[in-house]
């Protein structure tokens, strides 16, 4: 059920990227009286799921689901249909217009989907609001996986800046820390103090490396107390939290956390324990018998909480674009690293599996608002960039015209567009093997 209702997301989101995209070309071509032939959701090789026709323009469904797509009159694009541009031009083609129009057009996809995931930032800041965890909130740090240790991280260090700017939100972390070009200089606060760690670039690719990064660090558990249950507990106080434990024959253990602590009262069942109990700045000796299930009779308290910022309808507006602005700075850097052999981030480039697996087994609207816009904010940026085939090709030739005056020759966009397809066929391999190897090999 899991799996169904992730490939339900999937698609639905993939449908409606696709769709908004294409609409933004169709309605640019509309605004400039250019005929669109033909307007797809999905690809229909030798057939189409159902079509019908209005006016000039084929509306239908495709059975292969890797996007979609408008066919304009008079355009070279990925239909290849050579025949239309042996005929007399015409004035409601694409060729036909001049070349504003014709790059206006190219680049109305992208900036729809742009405008998507701005109104879906705007929407999600205005309905559920921005919730986070903020780093001021870790007031007893964090715990670091292998890679985080070999980094120079302690147990229990809280992040206080990276390379001079402070630290809030936790995703912030990650991205800060290792989407860079070069090395970081990370200040934590350390047993009362601040330690600077200078982290070269080597080692956060080694880092990134070991695909860890989902357990990089993770929030320390301390042995609070909610409230008390048992009559053995009573020398016991709501917000109390237990800093050391003595059990045994004098086994004394300090500053773990609560799944440690309760492991030892386990260990111990049916004995006593004497307990350090920080009571506000005071600290208090306790000693308590530990039942035959190896418990203390209290309840432990859920230490951290989410802070929510909540936006009136006119403030979420600008809140929803800074957060497309900072999306898009994101994945931009990303995107200058991949191309960088020194940062290897090529090898984390995935496919179709990586971006199904992305969502949740389980539905979330606000959770699949997220995944959506974020998505379109990444096919806004791969469609602008200067590829032939890809709007940013297309959109590259026609600014070429609008500077210089000369347009391209027909052959030269043939040429293009083979190039083209050969680039982002050998990239869909790359990125789906890359995918069949982390998910079924490695």
């Amino acid at each position: 059920m899991e799996l169904f209702i992730k490939i339900i997301q999937f698609f639905l989101c993939f449908t409606l990227l696709v769709g908004i995209h294409e609409l933004g070309h169709f309605i640019m071509a509309r605004v400039f009286r250019i005929r669109v032939d033909k307007f797809y959701i999905f690809f229909d090789p030798w057939f189409s799921l159902f079509k019908f026709k209005r006016g000039h323009t084929e509306y239908g469904l495709g059975w292969l689901p890797l996007g979609g797509y408008v066919k304009i009159a008079g355009m070279i694009d990925e239909s290849m249909d050579k025949e239309q541009l042996k005929q007399p031009v015409q004035e409601w083609e694409f060729r036909a217009k001049p070349a504003w129009q014709r790059f206006l057009v190219m680049i109305a996809g992208v900036a729809m989907n742009v405008a998507l995931a701005i109104a879906i930032y705007c929407g999600i800041c205005y309905t559920w609001g921005d919730t986070y965890f903020s780093n001021e909130d870790a007031r007893w740090g964090y715990n670091f996986n292998e890679a985080g240790h070999r980094l120079g991280f302690r147990d229990g260090d809280r992040f206080v800046s990276i390379d001079g700017e402070p630290v809030d939100g936790l995703p912030q972390i990650l991205n800060t820390l290792f989407i860079t070009e070069s090395g970081r200089e990370v200040v934590v606060e350390r047993a009362g103090g601040q330690v600077t760690l200078d982290l070269p670039l080597e080692a956060l690719i080694a880092a990134r490396q070991e695909k860890g990064l989902e357990t990089f660090f993770a929030l320390r558990q301390p042995f609070l107390i909610d409230s008390v249950v048992a009559p053995t507990a009573a020398g016991l106080r709501r917000g109390d939290e237990i800093i050391g434990m003595e059990v045994g024959s004098g086994e004394k253990h300090r500053n773990l956390e609560f799944r440690d602590y309760k492991a030892l009262l386990q260990l111990h069942a049916g004995e006593e324990a004497g307990l350090e109990v920080l009571r506000g700045s005071d600290t208090v000796a306790l000693r308590l018998p530990i039942s035959a299930e190896g418990t203390l009779g209290v309840i432990a308290a859920q230490p951290y909480t989410l802070r929510t910022k909540h936006y009136t309808f006119w403030e979420s507006i600008p809140a929803g674009f800074r957060k497309a602005g900072a999306m898009i700075s994101s994945y931009w850097q990303q995107l200058k690293m991949i191309v960088q052999p020194k940062t290897k981030l090529y090898e984390e480039v995935g496919g179709f599996l990586s971006i199904g697996s992305i969502f949740p087994g389980s539905w979330d609207w606000q959770d699949f608002w997220l995944k959506t816009a974020f998505l379109s904010i990444i096919l806004a940026v791969m469609n602008i960039l200067p590829i032939p085939l890809l709007d940013g090709g297309h959109a590259l030739f026609t600014f070429w015209e609008m500077i210089t005056g000369r347009k391209v020759s027909d052959k030269v966009l043939e040429a293009a567009q083979y190039a083209g397809m050969i680039i982002l066929l050998a990239l869909l391999l790359y990125a789906n093997g890359n995918d069949i190897y982390r998910f079924f090999i490695k």
